[in-house]
């Protein structure tokens, strides 16, 4: 869950550049030579076709979003130094959040691979991703070409996750975790690879997550001498705040790799900003390993695999691609680019090692 500080901090590095990549050819608005240049109005496939001019005053007025077609200096000090800045003060906060108190010890290795699930894991490839892309956006927004742009959002992707690893591995209460770098890896790999390949996002990596509270359950210590409410547990691990257990609740948190059919069909019918998701979440997670925590008093409290079974969710369900909604206005354009890492609310299927299916008709 560290790695949640630097995923906030970064939004806030994207929310500060706005950059936005212009559109790719095949997905222009603009009529085909030797057409028509007749509005077409299909709600369905393109959402409503609104013309562009530059004489809009609202529009001139947000030109400065649009990227600089050659290496434009100014930009370039600029996001170096909101980017420095921002770096220092989240690894100062995850400092203060998360190592203080706690001693600190040579370097060594913890291997975390089977905590929580995988839930951790499946955070450190959306956080990486979602790293990389706002990075990326940034970089383009300034003048850099593709190739460069490509290199530093993925080396600076990685090493803003590697930071977290470093601290871990320093710190008596964690380790390096080889796993995190792992899935970190892939995380970067995935949006590299497809801006290099195609020259778009196909496959997003997306967040949900929901409000459910755990049984208000008051559960006895190993040896009797005292009680533990579950409620509390839920709050401690995950907090209570909406963004906190949206970031940090592995119990109603839900990972998901949003796939645009359009993209890999582009001759069908099927609309260009309807995506289908593939989700991946998980059920009673009350400790890393197991469901077993002590307490500041030294006492004991475990819950029974027959009442409390830890288990994995697969969800199946439609997203909103934000970036493939044709608008006009350009702030708008890159407020969408920057929320759509965050899986739009619709129905969905779940099946979980619980065997039981499941149907949602709203899920977020």
């Amino acid at each position: 869950m560290r790695f949640i500080p630097f995923f906030i901090f970064i939004t806030t590095f994207g929310v500060t550049l706005l950059g936005q990549q212009e559109e790719h050819p095949a997905l222009s608005l603009a009529a085909p030579t030797g057409h028509l240049a007749t509005p077409r109005l299909n709600l369905l496939a393109d959402f409503p076709r609104l013309a562009t001019t530059t004489t809009d005053p609202e529009l001139i007025g947000w030109n400065w979003l649009e990227p600089a077609d050659t290496l434009n200096k100014k930009r370039f000090r600029t996001t170096v130094g909101v980017g420095t800045a921002i770096y220092g003060t989240a690894a100062y906060a995850l400092y203060i959040t998360w190592y203080k108190d706690y001693e600190f010890s040579r370097f060594r290795t913890f291997n975390d691979a089977r905590e929580w699930n995988q839930m951790d894991k499946m955070g450190h490839l959306l956080t990486t991703f979602s790293e990389t892309r706002w990075l990326y956006d940034g970089a383009r927004w300034t003048g850099l070409d593709k190739k460069r742009a490509l290199w530093l959002a993925g080396g600076l992707g990685m090493f803003l996750q590697g930071t977290l690893e470093v601290m871990d591995g320093y710190s008596e209460k964690w380790g390096f975790s080889w796993s995190d770098i792992g899935f970190n890896t892939i995380g970067m790999a995935a949006f590299v690879s497809q801006e290099a390949i195609w020259d778009e996002q196909r496959i997003i990596f997306k967040l949900s997550g929901n409000r459910t509270d755990p049984p208000d359950l008051q559960v006895a210590s190993s040896n009797g001498e005292g009680v533990a409410s579950l409620v509390a547990r839920s709050r401690e691990l995950y907090g209570q705040s909406i963004p906190e257990r949206l970031l940090k609740d592995y119990n109603t948190m839900t990972v998901w790799g949003s796939v645009n059919v359009r993209a890999f069909a582009p001759e069908s019918r099927w609309p260009r900003w309807l995506n289908v998701a593939v989700g991946y979440g998980a059920g009673n997670l009350y400790g890393g390993f197991g469901n077993s925590w002590t307490d500041e008093a030294g006492l004991n409290y475990q819950l029974t695999t027959a009442d409390f079974p830890r288990y994995r969710q697969l969800y199946l369900s439609f997203d909103i691609d934000l970036k493939r909604i044709p608008v006009r206005r350009r702030w708008l354009k890159s407020a969408l680019s920057i929320l759509n890492f965050l899986k739009f609310p619709a129905p969905a299927l779940e099946w979980n090692t619980l065997g039981k299916v499941r149907f949602h008709p709203f899920y977020f």
